[in-house]
């Protein structure tokens, strides 16, 4: 049975495989606002957040990347805070520059969904990513998922940061 979020709450459909806490985590190939990919291996020996947006051109989205971009400055240099969506990388570079995202690495998966499909949060039906947050430790090892239920509510942030500093 495939895992299902609610968009307004209308069932949607989840694809990929489901990841579970004290898996490795599956390499992705993503890319950033300049056309470069981008590869989980990039980000070895870091303490990863990595928070997943449907589209910055959303109201929930855009507080959710300025909300960890505000919070990443007050983390270690061991922390890597990525946020991943579907956006195109043009849209990706407009969005960051005018809202002040320079803390986070703002990253596409519009190329191959190698992330929603390896991470389990690819909707079938709207071809966007699941609003979750996903925090792996320096080996790349899952410590934490939140796949928010209804796509429209924002994450427990707190319960994000608290589980990334854990990991410091």
């Amino acid at each position: 049975m495939a895992k299902l979020v609610t968009l307004f709450g209308n069932p949607l459909t989840l694809e990929g495989k489901e990841l579970k806490v004290g898996e490795r985590a599956p390499e992705f190939v993503v890319v950033n606002k300049n056309l470069k990919e981008v590869k989980l291996s990039d980000f070895k020996g870091k303490v990863k957040l990595i928070s997943v947006t449907p589209s910055l051109d959303t109201p929930v989205c855009d507080l959710q990347a300025r909300t960890f971009n505000e919070k990443a400055s007050q983390l270690s240099e061991d922390v890597v805070v990525l946020n991943i969506s579907m956006d195109l990388p043009f849209a990706i570079e407009r969005f960051c520059t005018s809202a002040g995202i320079d803390k986070i690495e703002v990253l596409s998966d519009h190329r191959e969904a190698s992330f929603g499909l390896n991470y389990g949060v690819l909707i079938r039906e709207l071809r966007l990513l699941a609003r979750s947050v996903f925090i792996l430790d320096k080996e790349d090892v899952v410590r934490y998922i939140e796949i928010v239920p209804e796509i429209t509510n924002h994450p427990n942030y707190d319960k994000a940061l608290e589980e990334v500093k854990k990991l410091i």
